[in-house]
């Protein structure tokens, strides 16, 4: 049986294929629209987003650190240098795996753990089109290893950068200070804009006070790169803005004198200009150099530093507090004068103790036979306890409180340095707040002579002085004494205010005529030989250890560090000051410090104009990008910088030392040998300020 099929039907086929290729047709309609809506989705709406991106991979804006502002003297002598130094560093955008990187670098470059954790630390909060330093100051040895494997690190590169040089060393550290590298700290709190570039901030001393001004404002530098980072051309910059360069008040030459004075001791120096409140001097002893900062201290030095028991990186002058002794008897006697509870012709009979009414305890003058008949001038001038522990009881502790802070004793003076300490000028309401028991009026007494709870600084005490040989007229102590640069700044070099004085204008006069005599047959005597100028001084002694009642004082049983510190202020030429200075020599003893203030005053006024002091090599005006220095090397003359106290010598005598001996009428006093390693001034970061006082007293110490 034949099977029969149906016939084709040719018209549905056509159908079925038609509406198959409709169908495909649109399909593929459709993608290809929904590609052009995308492409044109990114090409002309987002375009110009896109195009950023796309130039951000290409097109970077490499920062441009600027250079640093100099630090001269107040006569052009460099006090603060750059120089260039080879410098690693890794681009964040370039590089896939940071942490591998720095390991595989650290046997070429010798990146230490420290560089190490300072560079990731930095890294976690950097933009990804920065460059941050690795390591710092590249020798030839690690520039050599890292040319020859280059090839393998892409995104890592050897730059030059300035790095901070300071010529002096040690002479100007407490004042001048350092800088350092920036760290957690400071770049949570710092603009990282205005620092893109810069691995340098200030640390302490002006370079810290004076930071904004010193560090400028980064430029920036558009280049292309390839895929692994390279430069292919540079497209345009903007030029960085240098920082302001500083000129100090400091003088070169008298900061040399003054820290002659302090080789193998510890203690202070401030020399100021009592009539515009500039710092001729400051000098705090031993020192350090801080040329161990700048690009990282090690580990050892630091610690040198650190455990030195004569503490290099204390600022003594502007930290250290210390009872101020029979110094500040000038300015308590004219309070006496100011409320009336005494005048020049007032004389008390000195049996060489007082006695508050109803107590039968003794408060002894250091002189222990007493005296005799003293009224004001003569008590200045043999510096007598017993007169102001009188004074003190009839003027009362408030009083005294009101009228000492007048001079900035227990208040900052304001001085353009960080850090500065307040001292304490103690009241009944300190003593309750802090101690939380009520005053005694024995205490009133100690605090008369500058011991007690009183402390103050060496600053305080300059500035105090100064006020003192001004009448009254107010200066306030400043290191800057011009800049400049792009960004203005104001320096006030004159008298901002007077202190109130109820007394009579030729009470100065009669105090200047006092303090004058302290020096031609007083306590001071011993700096009167052969003076070409008159010098009103007070000595000062601040006792460390305490004395029982009814016993006398007695060196022999002391150990170094328990003897009396030495204390002297002073203004010259008397009747027209042009330099006034608080010295203190601790643990030196009584009379200590008044030897140091002749070759000090000697130099400014006599030796200064005629004979000045000046470095002997090229640092004077200019940096060291002028002076043939290669990147990477230290200036002509450095040496390698250590925190061993062994390091340097103790008994070559300086060229100021000559030039004191030959040129000046009074030779610089013998140095104690109580620390014979304190003047190899070594380096080290700001040490915690602690307060020189002594300990609490049985029997109240003695001033003279």
């Amino acid at each position: 049986m034949k099977h029969q099929f149906p016939l084709k039907n040719v018209q549905q086929e056509k159908r079925i294929f038609r509406s198959r290729v409709f169908f495909a047709i649109g399909f593929v309609t459709f993608f290809l629209l929904l590609l052009l809506s995308r492409y044109a989705y990114l090409q002309i709406v987002h375009y110009e987003q896109f195009k950023d991106a796309a130039d951000k991979n290409r097109i970077r804006l490499q920062p441009i650190s600027p250079t640093r502002g100099y630090i001269y003297d107040r006569n052009g002598i460099l006090l603060a240098d750059n120089y260039p130094v080879f410098t690693a560093t890794l681009s964040k955008a370039d590089v896939k795996d940071i942490e591998d990187t720095v390991e595989r670098l650290k046997p070429i470059i010798d990146l230490s753990e420290e560089d190490t954790e300072r560079f990731l630390s930095r890294i976690k909060t950097a933009k990804k089109t920065e460059r941050v330093t690795l390591k710092l100051n590249l020798t030839e040895t690690d520039i050599a290893k890292f040319s020859e494997v280059k090839f393998k690190f892409p995104g890592v590169s050897i730059e030059t950068q300035m790095t901070r040089y300071y010529p002096h060393g040690e002479l100007f550290a407490h004042v001048i200070g350092y800088v350092g590298r920036i760290n957690d700290k400071e770049l949570k709190s710092i603009d990282k804009d205005a620092y893109a570039g810069t691995n340098l901030i200030g640390k302490i001393g002006v370079e810290k006070f004076y930071e904004d001004l010193l560090h400028g404002a980064p430029g920036f530098e558009s280049i292309e790169t390839d895929a692994y980072g390279n430069v292919l051309r540079n497209l345009g910059r903007k030029d960085s803005i240098r920082g302001n360069d500083l000129y100090l008040s400091l003088d070169y030459g008298l900061q040399q004198v003054a820290a002659e004075q302090l080789i193998g001791r510890r203690g202070a120096i401030v020399v100021m200009d009592p009539n515009t409140g500039e710092i001729l001097a400051l000098v705090s002893s031993p020192s350090f150099n801080p040329n161990l900062f700048v690009t990282g201290i090690s580990t050892t030095d630091y610690s040198a530093l650190r455990d030195n028991l004569d503490q290099p990186l204390y600022n003594r002058a502007v930290q250290g507090s210390y009872p101020p002794g029979s110094t500040i008897k000038p300015m308590f006697g004219l309070g006496g004068l100011h409320y009336g509870v005494v005048d020049w012709n007032t004389s008390i009979s000195d049996p060489g103790y007082f006695t508050l009414p109803g107590d039968s305890h003794r408060f002894r003058d250091h002189k222990k036979s007493g005296h005799g008949s003293v009224n004001m001038h003569k008590a200045q001038v043999v510096s007598c306890d017993t007169y102001f522990y009188i004074l003190s009881f009839q003027m009362g502790i408030d009083r005294m409180n009101t009228w000492m802070r007048q001079f900035g004793f227990g208040e900052k003076t304001g001085v353009d340095l960080p850090s500065e300490s307040t001292g304490l000028y103690p009241s009944p309401e300190w003593k309750l707040r802090t101690r939380k028991t009520k005053w005694s009026r024995g205490e009133t007494i100690s605090v008369s002579i500058g011991q007690g709870a009183f402390t103050s600084t060496p600053l305080q005490l300059a500035m105090a002085t100064a006020i003192t040989s001004n009448q009254g007229a107010h200066v306030t102590p400043h290191v800057l004494r011009e800049t400049k640069g792009a960004k203005p700044h104001k320096v006030h070099n004159a008298p901002n205010g007077q202190i109130q004085f109820n007394g009579k204008p030729e009470d100065w006069v009669k105090m200047r005529e006092a303090m004058v005599d302290v020096i031609q047959s007083g306590t001071g005597r011993a700096i009167r030989s052969g003076l070409q100028y008159q010098i009103a001084g007070k000595t000062g002694t601040a006792q460390v250890k305490s004395i029982a009642q009814g016993k006398r004082y007695n060196e022999s049983i002391l150990t170094d560090r328990q003897l009396d510190h030495g204390l002297f202020v002073g203004f010259a030429p008397a009747e027209k000051p042009e330099i006034a200075l608080a010295i203190i020599v601790e643990n030196g003893r009584g009379g200590s410090a008044t030897p140091i203030a002749r070759p000090i005053m000697d130099y400014w006024l006599l030796q200064r104009k005629k004979n000045p002091i000046k470095p002997s090599s090229h640092q004077v005006s200019g940096g060291l990008m002028t002076a043939g220095i290669k990147p990477g090397d230290l200036p002509s003359g450095a040496t390698e910088l250590s925190a061993n106290p062994a390091a340097l010598p103790t008994d070559a005598q300086s060229p100021v030392q000559n030039r004191l001996q030959n040129n000046s009428q009074t030779t610089a006093p013998a140095h104690s040998s109580n620390n014979p390693t304190a003047q190899n001034n070594v380096n080290a970061a700001p040490a915690t300020p602690h307060v020189v006082r002594p300990a609490v007293t049985t029997q109240p110490p003695v001033s003279q």
